[in-house]
């Protein structure tokens, strides 16, 4: 195991520009060791950026994911923090389920007016294009 990272070793492992490292440095979110004007990474900042990036990827804001983070630094530490997490699974799962659910309702309502569309033209004697989807 390395003992540090470059700004730029990060970046390219994941995917993320220097703004956005710059940008979770300046949330608090992580601090590395400074160099002059060079930062290096610890293993344990880049185990926190890759943590930072999945709360990212499963729609945690950044105020989330700061609670979570401070929560593995403080009692009940680890434990709170997995519940913690859990918990904010849960409510996004439930979010995300309605979301899905209002996408549904929306299709089956513009396939009915779709339909309609459909049916009056050919009562008026309209040509009807192919039904898309």
């Amino acid at each position: 195991m390395r003992e540090h990272y470059t700004i730029t070793e990060l970046t390219r492992e994941f995917g993320i520009s220097t703004r956005t490292i710059r940008f979770y440095e300046d949330e608090g979110l992580i601090a590395p060791i400074r160099r002059g004007r060079t930062r290096l990474f610890r293993h344990s900042d880049r185990q926190l950026l890759r943590n930072i990036l999945r709360g990212k990827r499963l729609g945690f804001s950044i105020a989330e994911i700061r609670e979570i983070i401070a929560m593995y630094k403080a009692p009940p530490g680890e434990a709170g923090q997995l519940r913690t997490i859990l918990a904010r699974v849960a409510e996004r799962r439930d979010e995300l389920q309605q979301k899905k659910r209002d996408i549904e309702d929306m299709l089956r309502e513009l396939d009915a007016a779709e339909e309609a569309c459909l049916t009056r033209m050919a009562e008026l004697g309209i040509g009807q294009r192919a039904r898309s989807g």
